[in-house]
């Protein structure tokens, strides 16, 4: 009798350990801060259409971060207002979260300038070009995550197949803000290779990236007569994904678009990284930060792997005719 009293009683206090680690399990509190999509958008139920947002948090799930149990995801938004932005930084490091997690390289410069301590990891486009980080091999500092700088060939690449889908472009529009983007090492590319092709640049958008700055730019563009169109890696070209592709479709503008979640939305065709192995990958840096590695001994992730995507329908709309060269190099042909 007493054994078994015994037995229990270890069973008990056991039981006991158990729920106290529970109760005092660390939760992790993780600020997810995008410069335009609402707050409450950033989740994984919410993301339509969205390949990153779904494949980062199941790989969170997996690694052992659950919300409600040990991980508190804290949305804020920047909703477009690129003059607030060092306001909403400053706003997010006085919570004092955990990990700050951003899809933006002016915001990842933001909370570079409001803390040195707080780990930050980003997608980043040109991070060294821009001043994130000194070296995307030994970042430093607190910030790491990928780089969407798929390097300057991709430039001169997306043009290329642009003009063989349609060879009469001469005036080849490129949908991202000027001042984000003009003076940066792929805004050099992308002017010498409509240099070498003889294709004139325009480049339309001085204003805020909303619904009526893309409306706008879609007029001016018609005016000048502007026959094809790249649009770049840009968060607010994200966000306003099927506008763009709406537009360019009552345009009949040729385009091409950044990844291939714009062609499967109705856009022509798209070049570029893909979008759903980011996810993991982000949640595996947040993962060994939240275990004790220091951000700036985590290389910035640079993909290499890129992806062509046509849409025939959009194409047969447009009276285009794909060459079937360029169908034979795509990674998705969607009909």
């Amino acid at each position: 009798m007493r054994r078994r009293f015994f037995v229990a009683g270890l069973l008990l206090a056991a039981a006991m350990r158990r729920a106290r680690a529970q109760r005092t399990a660390r939760v992790y509190r993780i600020a997810f801060v995008d410069p335009v999509t609402p707050a409450a958008e950033l989740n994984e139920t919410s993301a339509r259409d969205d390949p990153l947002l779904p494949s980062f948090f199941r790989e969170l799930r997996r690694l052992g971060y659950v919300e409600g149990h040990n991980l508190l995801i804290e949305p804020f938004s920047g909703e477009g207002h690129v003059d607030h932005f060092a306001d909403l930084a400053r706003d997010v490091v006085r919570r004092h979260p955990d990990l700050i997690f951003t899809p933006s390289s002016r915001l990842a410069l933001k909370f570079k300038e409001s803390t040195t301590t707080i780990p930050i990891v980003g997608i980043m486009f040109d991070p060294v070009g821009l001043g994130i980080v000194p070296n995307l091999a030994r970042p430093g500092g607190n910030i790491t995550g990928v780089t969407v700088d798929a390097g300057v060939e991709i430039m001169s690449k997306r043009l290329e197949f642009l003009k063989e889908v349609s060879p009469a472009i001469s005036k080849v529009g490129v949908l991202c803000s000027r001042v984000s983007f003009e003076n940066t090492v792929l805004g050099t590319a992308l002017r010498e290779a409509c240099k070498t092709a003889g294709v004139l640049l325009m480049w339309p958008i001085d204003g805020p990236l909303n619904d009526a700055e893309y409306r706008r730019t879609f007029s001016l563009m018609a005016q000048e007569s502007t026959n094809g169109l790249i649009v770049l890696e840009q968060n607010e070209n994200f966000t306003y994904r099927r506008l763009i592709i709406e537009l360019a479709e009552k345009g009949r503008l040729p385009a091409i678009y950044p990844t291939t979640m714009f062609s499967e939305l109705g856009g022509l065709m798209a070049y570029g990284l893909d979008i759903a192995d980011l996810g993991p990958r982000l949640a595996g840096v947040i993962d060994r930060i939240l275990k004790g590695t220091h951000p700036g001994e985590i290389p910035i992730y640079q993909p290499t792997k890129f992806e062509l995507s046509i849409n025939l329908k959009t194409a047969k709309s447009l009276g285009i005719e794909i060459p079937p060269s360029l169908l034979a190099l795509a990674n998705t042909v969607i009909e």
